[in-house]
């Protein structure tokens, strides 16, 4: 038996954001069903915890481990480390081991980005981003690819150096940036949430009843980042019900609060399959939690470009 293929960060990257979405919705319209994932497993451990996340479809089967450590950022070292493995659906032979980070990067942008092509009222000119790490900035490399249409990223985050060297990075890839101003929230036609915040970042009420919101910074269950008057006016999106209620602080605490009734979240499949459509004149909110089957999906398709 063959050892399994090494894919780096560099052969994640080579799928490119566009082709990370069309095999989600590819695998969406192929009926693969979110809600037969298993639930995320956290390990405790002494520096933080392990986060083990299986999935099983009929192409593939794989696992992500993820690693979170706190106490790294004081130490120079990344919060988030990891590694997917990859392994043929017929023979459950290890086929490849994917870098879990770029993975994990790449197919989160991925799959806003995918929420956002089946929500967004109209073509978006103004992206807001909350956040200055990794995943703000693949969401506005992700969003740019989908969306051309985009004229100008707003940028809001609590440290000032890192916002003037988010706004300076986007500024050098040819983007229009900023650091948004008070009137942010209310300008942009897409708000992109990616931060660690346990509370809500802005105001709910001032988001136009036109723009599409993307919360995906917590998979928590009493951490969130928008409140529950965005909920409550909201249409949601989710990838899956029971996710969501087990994990996503946004809709749980909405719900708790009365402002949201869990029976209409709307689940991404039936989005993307054309069996549900967000009516107008309502704010479009797309909570993720991040679950193990987007890794699989775009794990397999890196794969594949990889031995093509």
């Amino acid at each position: 038996m063959s050892a399994p293929a090494w894919l780096d960060a560099q052969a994640v990257e080579r799928l490119s954001p566009t082709g990370a979405v069309d095999a989600l919705e590819a695998a969406l319209r192929g009926g693969l069903d979110p809600e037969a994932d298993p639930p995320r497993a956290a390990v405790p451990a002494a520096a933080g915890e392990l986060l083990v996340m299986p999935s099983s479809a009929a192409e593939a089967v794989g696992v992500k481990l993820v690693s979170v450590a706190p106490a790294n950022a004081e130490r120079g070292l990344p919060r988030i480390q990891g590694v997917y493995v990859l392994f043929d659906a017929d023979t459950l032979a290890p086929a490849a081991l994917v870098d879990g980070i770029a993975l994990t990067n790449l197919r989160t942008a991925a799959v806003s980005a995918l929420a956002v092509r089946h929500l967004a009222a109209a073509a978006p000119r103004r992206l807001l981003v909350f956040g200055t790490g990794p995943q703000a900035w693949a969401h506005v490399v992700a969003l740019q690819a989908e969306h051309p249409t985009l004229e100008r990223v707003d940028a809001r985050g609590r440290d000032a150096d890192r916002l003037d060297a988010f706004v300076a990075r986007c500024r050098a890839a040819g983007v229009e940036a900023h650091v948004g101003g008070d009137d942010a929230v209310e300008a942009a036609d897409v708000v992109c949430c990616a931060t660690t915040a346990r509370e809500p970042l802005f105001d709910g009420a001032r988001v136009r009843d036109d723009a599409t919101v993307v919360a995906i910074g917590s998979h928590e269950p009493e951490a969130r980042e928008v409140d529950e008057r965005l909920a409550g006016r909201a249409v949601v999106v989710v990838e899956s019900r029971a996710s969501a209620l087990r994990e996503a602080g946004d809709v749980i605490l909405a719900a708790r609060a009365g402002a949201l009734d869990p029976a209409a979240l709307v689940p991404l499949a039936a989005l993307v399959r054309g069996e549900a459509r967000p009516p107008a004149g309502r704010p479009r909110l797309f909570k993720s939690t991040g679950m193990a089957w987007e890794d699989l999906v775009v794990a397999a398709a890196v794969h594949a470009r990889a031995a093509a």
